[in-house]
């Protein structure tokens, strides 16, 4: 790979090899290879993206040669716990599974304070956007129904504050029976949609608090403030659980205008095939996106100490893709007692779902589980990288379509077409 010159910032990114899924049907084909590409770039917005020329080396100042780097568009981290987060260290043992770290979670919550919440998630936003995160999904806590949470109000802060460095949208995780009562439902909804921009309303479905009437009054409570939703769904390998098909059967019938994400699905995978593709079937018709988080979901589930999982928990995501259902990866949990590891560099969690998953074409198909941002919000599809857009671009100068994620540690983030130099971590 072609050593970067330390220059200004580019104009023009030749030979650039970008993955199958950005690139017209047209775009030309080149030893069985899409062609590398020329990316143009002015004012901080991608000019053009054409076929590259194929010049060697660096013809100017004001232009790099890429030499087949691959190269994405900024990343998406659609389901995050910045309230969470880098708690692990100042708690005892764990019991395995879910609910274990639930309960280990609800005892820790005695040491949030705002300045505690505030530095574990500055930390972790410093990480993403290393990483090359634009766009950060997080989940928060909402257990009250008559309080807001200390880290509601903190994170919305920190949106604000790293406004101009990448998007940080809020969900509300709250228990099912919270909304058992139409007129709380309604308030709760009330609450979140006052809090500020970039607020959604979610909830926890699970077979340990299921109640469908609730489901729906969260569905109503949510249309009637104009809020997406994105819901923690059947979080659980129970093939009784059944969050996932009522609510597609809710979206249908209510006819709810506002976005849906519907995060783990594990249950997916436990069910019989015919049940499990016919909630998939019934997903396709709405417009639900699915969100997998791997490294959680294979460390929670059939999870029992001393003994090896035999059932692993990631959803049907091939399934999925197959019938044209928006599919996203993400982090979830960092160093908390739901997930020991993890650093909110999101390809951490892409190749834990590669391996899972046994997932082909990692680059050129499913990367673009990693950039679609206009996958968690209502609205026309846009590509994240075209002539318009900001050029928010990662090189991966050692690795190649073929093994990635392999070798992708290494990486210039381009933000606005200038190369963002990490800073060093200090927790």
């Amino acid at each position: 790979m072609y050593n970067l010159p330390d220059t200004r910032p580019p104009d023009l990114l030749t030979n650039a090899r970008l993955p199958r899924w950005l690139l017209p049907s047209a775009w030309p084909i080149q030893h069985g290879q899409p062609r590398l590409a020329d990316i143009r770039m002015a004012n901080g917005l991608i000019a053009s993206i054409k076929p590259s020329l194929q010049t060697d080396g660096v013809t100017d100042t004001g232009s790099w040669d890429l030499a087949g780097a691959v190269v994405l568009p900024a990343l998406v981290d659609a389901h995050t716990h910045l309230d969470k987060t880098f708690t692990l260290h100042r708690m005892g043992e764990v019991a395995p599974g879910l609910l274990g770290a639930i309960a280990a979670m609800m005892q820790d919550r005695s040491n949030w304070t705002a300045l505690d919440v505030g530095h574990r998630a500055s930390q972790a936003l410093q990480w993403a956007y290393d990483a090359g995160v634009n766009h950060l999904r997080t989940h928060c806590d909402w257990w009250e129904p008559d309080s807001e949470p200390i880290a509601w109000k903190v994170l919305g802060e920190l949106g604000d504050a790293w406004r101009h460095k990448l998007v940080l949208e809020r969900v509300s995780l709250m228990p099912l029976h919270l909304f058992a009562d139409r007129s709380t439902a309604k308030a709760l909804a009330g609450k979140i949609a006052a809090s500020g921009p970039g607020v959604r309303m979610g909830g926890f479905v699970h077979t340990s608090n299921w109640n469908p009437a609730a489901l729906r009054q969260l569905f109503e409570a949510a249309a009637q403030h104009g809020l997406d939703v994105d819901l923690h769904m059947d979080e659980e390998l129970n093939p009784a659980a059944c969050g996932l098909a009522t609510t597609a059967a809710l979206v249908k019938e209510m006819n709810f205008s506002g976005h849906v994400v519907c995060g783990h699905n594990c249950a997916l995978s436990a069910q019989d095939e015919t049940r499990a593709l016919a909630t998939l079937d019934a997903v396709a018709q709405t417009n639900i996106t699915l969100v997998t988080l791997p490294m959680t979901n294979l460390l929670l589930q059939d999870a029992v100490t001393g003994r090896t999982p035999r059932l692993r928990g990631l959803t049907l995501i091939k399934e999925a893709k197959a019938r044209g259902i928006k599919v996203l990866m993400a982090s979830d949990n960092v160093q908390d007692p739901f997930c020991h590891v993890g650093s909110y560099d999101p390809l951490e969690a892409f190749a834990a779902g590669v391996l899972a998953g046994q997932l082909d074409a990692p680059f050129d198909r499913w990367s673009e589980s990693l950039c679609r941002a206009d996958w968690l919000r209502s609205g026309p599809a846009a590509l994240p990288l075209q002539a318009g857009s900001a050029a928010d671009l990662i090189i991966f100068k050692d690795a190649s379509p073929w093994s990635f994620p392999s070798r992708t540690h290494e990486r210039v983030v381009l933000r606005q077409g200038q190369a963002v130099k990490n800073k060093e971590s200090n927790l």
